[in-house]
């Protein structure tokens, strides 16, 4: 017999079995949350958020050091890339310019 789980945000009754179904059904009366209504939303959001970053897993002051300067060499490549192509346009549109 297959049990098939439904959950539900407020109290609801379930539909009875059909006889003969091979699907039992329970249902299971859950709330949105765990958190008791007196809380405010800022309450609220202040214990998630600090639940969420407890989660985090941090690099290492090795790894952030390595990924800050990998950051830094890209977007100094990227933007010498950048300066150079910018460059050669304006020198290019600067000579259509002078022949017209």
């Amino acid at each position: 017999m297959v049990i098939f789980r439904q959950e539900f945000v407020s109290a609801q009754k379930c539909v009875a079995d059909r006889p003969g179904s091979p699907v039992k059904r329970e249902c299971i009366v859950t709330r949105s949350s765990s958190v008791p209504k007196n809380d405010n939303a800022i309450v609220r959001y202040v214990r998630d958020t600090r639940a969420e970053v407890s989660k985090v897993t941090w690099p290492t002051r090795e790894e952030g050091t390595r990924l800050t300067i990998v950051v830094l060499i890209v977007t100094l490549v990227s933007s010498l890339f950048l300066f150079s192509f910018d460059s050669f346009f304006s020198y290019l549109v600067t000579l259509f310019l002078k022949v017209f």
